[in-house]
């Protein structure tokens, strides 16, 4: 059955329902109800039984899936023994009489967000829940690290050769230069895109502008606003996706904080992913690059994860700080902080899996393949992954759908091959950023401790700039404007329009 626009209406109903009740999970189940009902006949009696026994339990089942909500529960029960041991409060300290402002706290978060650019989900994870102590206690909002993270993760992932989407990508790329008889090997195609990845590159830089010219708007203004003058890092009635039981674990009174109890289980984390990617790819039967793309990311993390816990309960006992069985009480503890996470990241799932079965995506990217000017096929292509991203709630799913789309549109009417790529690939990043119900957006705000819609409201504004110059850049790409030119030509753009914006909507604390 041709749902043609009505396609939309699930997704769309969910987040209008999220951003307006700020009940993410409510609004969620809506729109797997309606659209469960729509794909069964109109029976409001089958789309309650399918919402449980098609888009909820087989998302559970899926072993990606379930394996992510396995790693996050490990990444919970890390944390509450980082926590309890005093190893995240000693950091806190350390790093508190390293930086003066909040400034130079923002920026090592931001850096910190560089060194972890092999895999968004543990990107955002890591980097939310090692610098939230440090962000804290220099009163940083909670929407702000969100902001910092979220923003860095996935535009990183995408402009460092040497990542989990790289290969996904080139895969994507490889089956349509075949198709087509186009010459070009992937991996070379795809590192051609990065100059072209606009989106990426500005949202990236717009976090720096954000906190070294201390310029705020939107709703994020209000967040800064509450933090300086109540002292209060989140909404009195916000909802974090990680509870208290992780993020306000404290150690006991006699504990000595020590950064070992941190730096170590880190390095162990950290230090196994590299190994475990190229092992779980089959190395080096495959080359490195093929064997970082085609490995097993989510089991490679769970097991880093799981093995740093293992080394710092080890710590915590060795140093008197608590008993096996204490040990084991915290670990679990932290893991059961993890479920508001679990649920809405299950339900994201089965939003995307419900707009995938009505079209949502080809109906959306049907739309840009009309006949158009060549000057507005980048911006046409970007938009449209962009609402597919939005709508759809994964970047993954987006260059699936718009990536054997945009090859031939752009060899049809002689339009840069590698910027029509770049424009899928940054659009499904930008709808990404901009989604509640996208499962990296879940895991920013969870790792940084953020109510959810409250980090998605704050970013949005950011995101939309970043993207309005990613757009005019494809415009002008469309133009046959040298990228040497656009790229610093939109910087300036995005520094005047993040000035322009500060006027109109927010302040500027120079």
């Amino acid at each position: 059955m041709e749902f043609g626009i009505f396609s939309l209406l699930p997704p769309v109903l969910a987040i209008a329902l999220t951003l307006a009740t700020k009940n993410v999970v409510l609004s969620l189940f809506i729109g797997i109800f309606v659209g469960a009902t729509m794909l069964h006949g109109f029976n409001p009696l089958l789309g309650v039984f399918e919402s449980f026994n098609t888009y909820l339990i087989s998302n559970i089942a899926s072993r990606w899936n379930a394996t992510v909500l396995t790693y996050g529960a490990l990444f919970g029960g890390l944390v509450a023994i980082l926590q309890r041991t005093g190893g995240a409060e000693a950091l806190g300290t350390a790093v508190s009489r390293k930086v003066s402002s909040v400034k130079q706290t923002q920026i090592a978060t931001w850096l910190f967000g560089v060194v972890i650019f092999f895999e968004d989900y543990f990107n955002a994870l890591t980097v939310g829940n090692v610098m939230r102590p440090v962000n804290d206690k220099m009163k940083v909002p909670r929407e702000k690290l969100a902001y910092i993270v979220d923003s860095t993760a996935a535009p990183i992932c995408l402009l460092v050769p040497v990542s989990t989407w790289v290969v996904y990508v080139m895969g994507l790329i490889g089956t349509e230069y075949e198709r087509l008889n186009l010459d070009g090997t992937p991996y070379l195609v795809y590192l051609s895109t990065i100059p072209y990845n606009l989106y990426a590159i500005l949202a990236f830089i717009l976090v720096l502008f954000i906190i070294v010219t201390k310029i705020e708007f939107g709703p994020m203004v209000k967040a800064e606003h509450r933090t300086a003058t109540t002292g209060m890092l989140y909404e009195e009635d916000a909802s974090p996706p990680s509870s208290k039981e992780i993020t306000e674990m404290q150690p006991k009174e006699d504990t000595e904080p020590r950064m070992i109890n941190l730096i170590l289980p880190i390095v162990v984390l950290v230090g196994l992913i590299f190994p475990l990617f190229l092992w779980t790819g089959n190395y080096p039967e495959n080359d490195f690059i093929t064997a970082i793309g085609e490995s097993d990311g989510a089991i490679s993390i769970a097991l880093s994860a799981f093995a740093a816990g293992v080394v710092g309960i080890v710590l915590g006992i060795s140093q008197g700080i608590f008993k096996i069985s204490e040990a084991v009480e915290t670990y679990v503890s932290g893991m059961k902080g993890m479920v508001l996470t679990y649920i809405i990241l299950i339900l994201a799932w089965g939003i995307g899996d419900i707009a995938t079965e009505l079209g949502t995506g080809e109906y959306v990217a049907g739309l840009a393949e009309t006949a158009l000017p060549i000057w507005l096929i980048g911006p046409v292509l970007f938009i449209a992954a962009g609402i597919i991203a939005f709508t759809t709630g994964t970047s993954y799913g987006t260059f699936a759908i718009t990536v054997p789309i945009a090859i031939p549109v752009a060899v049809a009417v002689n339009f840069p091959l590698e910027a029509a790529i770049a424009a899928v690939l940054g659009g499904g990043i930008f709808g990404d950023h901009c989604s509640p119900i996208s499962d990296t957006t879940v895991l920013s705000s969870t790792g940084s401790s953020c109510d959810h819609v409250d980090h998605t409201k704050t970013q949005m504004p950011y995101a939309l700039l970043a993207a309005i110059c990613a757009a005019i850049g494809f415009l002008l790409v469309g133009l046959n404007i040298p990228i040497f030119i656009i790229i610093p030509l939109m910087i300036v753009v995005l520094y005047l329009g993040g000035r322009l914006a500060t006027n109109l909507w927010g302040y500027s604390r120079l």
